[in-house]
């Protein structure tokens, strides 16, 4: 059991994307199914993990640390997995792990997910919590149409009692009235009424002198405003990133807002109205267990024969519905249509990118990464650079990422893969991208990205290189890749050509390949990466080969 001693909504945050919980669980119950959950077992799991790479260093200095921090949190506090007496997937887990559309169990889980449980149980000094968070936030989000992230933080997070639903509502409404009569900077605005809201949250702890943060000495109101405001907006991204998952959230990385999918609002509908909003069991952890665990709960619309009938009929009118269908049967029908519409969706947007008629929208995004003006800047260079790739040259390219029914981007790629491949029948691509720098961005992508090449290599049978992008390029992995080109590793399957770039190189060649008077080719994405085994052979050192491989890069369609 763990204690709450926050006053703001507590919701789970690790891990930050919540489909990576799914390799690890499974790895979990692969291997240590029945077994106790202790320091031996945890050590052994991160042993794995790592191997796998869905774990990219955190946590080295105390690894049994980092698999509880995996493990008991997400993966336990939302029924998909029991740790006592034994290690054990739930019925819930073992439906995340096998189920085609995982939305759906995703969406059952965090509707139960409620504060207080007996797994959480709130202090003395925290806040007087009665609650299921997701469930409120779906109301909230669903109450105004659209919720800005600010809103979320700022005012979604109090909502610590459902019963205090309508009192979180006019607090928005009168940030709304106060942001529209500021004359002013934005910014300003908002981190003044951010810091009223974090005095009154925090009144009792500034007034009794308790403003001491962990890992620091400085006890200063100023200090102590500060970090709340930091883990308000840790804990408000969390909020956003497990309701995306459900699939019934739109998020507009520019706006920084959330919304319903508008197709998505009768299933919506129902579960709010028909979900009991008061948390249960409080004080009995193994019916709360069984009741966490069950993947059959709460109900929801496409669980009644009639609506889901009626929600297939609207949203795909001429299919036939056999009448003597079962429910499940009924479901998998739904199921496969809306993957078709999503696959169709995709190979509209190809044909478009191909055709060039996206280059504009996809320069303004990348110029939107650099500026730091979107929500989610990781997922969405990972898209946009999918969608350059594609227009770039020839060749079947693929994005591991995770999307949405109607093709947005939904989530990261996990992480024991390349973010994106690109297969041109003689040889293959693989691409990484990160928004990490400095020593990070050695730590958490050097050795994951050869993997993954290797990886691609040994599945491909065929030659293949990798582009490695991130903002700036952090020396060590100037070095490590540089090293790569010439090491003969057998468990790399070889010399490993990795290149890394600078975003703003990338985006010359991106644009390189738009201003052609021809249609670039595969043979010229070889022809650059062949090119730096040449230059890696022939300079000196890493420096010299960077230097001539971003010049190659500048001048990559030149014949």
């Amino acid at each position: 059991m763990a204690s709450i001693n926050s006053k703001v909504i507590f919701v789970t945050t690790s891990p930050r994307t919540p489909s990576k919980m799914i390799p690890e669980i499974e790895l979990l119950n692969a291997h240590f199914a029945g077994q106790k959950w202790n320091k031996e077992t945890q050590l052994a799991f991160m042993e794995l993990l790592k191997e796998e790479n869905f774990f990219n260093g955190e946590g080295a200095k105390d690894p049994s640390f980092s698999a509880r921090d995996r493990i008991n949190r997400a993966p336990k506090a939302l029924g998909f997995v029991t740790l006592s007496p034994k290690i054990q997937l739930t019925l819930a887990g073992e439906e995340l792990i096998n189920s085609k559309r995982k939305e759906e169990i995703f969406l059952r889980q965090l509707l139960k997910f409620q504060v207080p449980s007996p797994f959480h149980k709130p202090t003395e000094s925290s806040a007087e919590f009665w609650v299921k968070p997701y469930l409120e936030l779906f109301r909230l989000v669903r109450h105004f149409g659209s919720l800005k992230f600010d809103e979320l933080r700022i005012f979604g997070l109090q909502l610590v009692d459902y019963r205090e639903f309508d009192t979180i509502v006019e607090k928005i409404n009168q940030f709304r009235i106060a942001k529209a009569e500021y004359v002013g900077n934005y910014k300003k605005f908002r981190a003044e009424y951010l810091d009223n809201e974090i005095r009154e949250i925090y009144e009792a702890d500034i007034n009794s002198g308790n403003t001491k943060t962990r890992q620091t000495n400085d006890a200063s109101i100023s200090k102590f405003i500060k970090t709340k405001a930091s883990n308000m907006r840790d804990y408000a991204d969390a909020c956003v990133r497990y309701l995306r998952a459900t699939g019934l959230v739109n998020i507009s990385h520019y706006g920084k807002s959330l919304s319903i999918v508008p197709e998505k609002s009768e299933e919506v509908d129902f579960f709010l109205q028909n979900t009991d909003r008061d948390p249960i069991l409080v004080d009995n952890e193994r019916q709360y267990v069984t009741y966490l665990g069950n993947p059959l709960i709460p109900t929801l619309l496409t669980d009644n024969r009639k609506l889901l009938e009626q929600k297939i009929r609207s949203e795909f009118p001429l299919l036939e519905i056999s009448a003597t269908a079962t429910l499940q049967d009924l479901k998998n029908i739904f199921a496969d249509e809306l993957d078709n519409r999503r696959e169709q969706i995709l190979t509209d947007q190809v044909s478009a990118i191909k055709d060039y008629r996206q280059f504009e929208e996809i320069s303004t995004t990348f110029d939107q990464i650099i500026t730091n003006s979107l929500y989610d800047n990781p997922l969405m260079l990972e898209w946009n650079t999918w969608r350059a790739m594609t227009m770039l040259d020839g060749g079947n390219i693929k994005a591991n990422l995770k999307f949405d029914d109607f093709g947005n981007p939904m989530s990261t790629a996990q992480g024991n893969m390349a973010d994106i491949v690109c297969d041109y029948d003689d040889f293959g691509l693989t691409v990484e991208v990160t928004m990490q720098g400095g020593q990070r961005q050695y730590e958490t992508e050097g050795e994951p990205v050869t993997r993954h090449l290797a990886k691609f290599k040994k599945e491909t049978e065929k030659p293949a290189y990798c582009l490695f992008i991130a903002p700036n390029i952090n020396d060590s992995c100037i070095a490590h890749f540089y090293a790569l080109h010439k090491m003969n590793i057998q468990y790399y399957g070889g010399t490993s050509t990795i290149v890394p770039l600078p975003l703003s190189i990338f985006i010359k060649m991106v644009e390189d390949s738009y201003n052609a008077s021809y249609v670039p080719e595969p043979r010229h994405v070889q022809r650059f990466f062949e090119r730096s085994n040449e230059l890696a052979n022939s300079t000196e050192n890493e420096v010299d080969w960077y230097n001539g491989i971003t010049k190659e890069a500048l001048n990559w369609l030149t014949e």
